[in-house]
């Protein structure tokens, strides 16, 4: 699939390879040299993920909140310990 690049080094990626990538307005790419090839890299947020992993908790987001930092300070008082 060709694209051209722009004079401001912009490119299209084609909808096709978007669309096989899941590759939204606003996602995030990472690109790499290897060698004389570029390689762009679909970077995924925590926000990609919501929904992934059933909750064990209420459902209630102020409580899952509340839970989620108490176990990270539990944690982190052992790790000082």
């Amino acid at each position: 699939m060709l694209s051209s690049v722009t004079t401001k080094g912009q490119v299209t990626i084609p909808k096709k390879l978007r669309d096989a990538l899941r590759i939204r307005p606003n996602d995030k790419v990472d690109f790499t040299q290897e060698g004389d090839r570029i390689v762009m890299i679909p970077l995924k947020t925590l926000k990609d993920f919501r929904g992934a992993v059933k909750s064990k908790g209420s459902g209630n987001f102020e409580t899952e909140r509340a839970r989620a930092k108490a176990s990270v300070g539990r944690r982190v008082g052992e790790e000082m310990k």
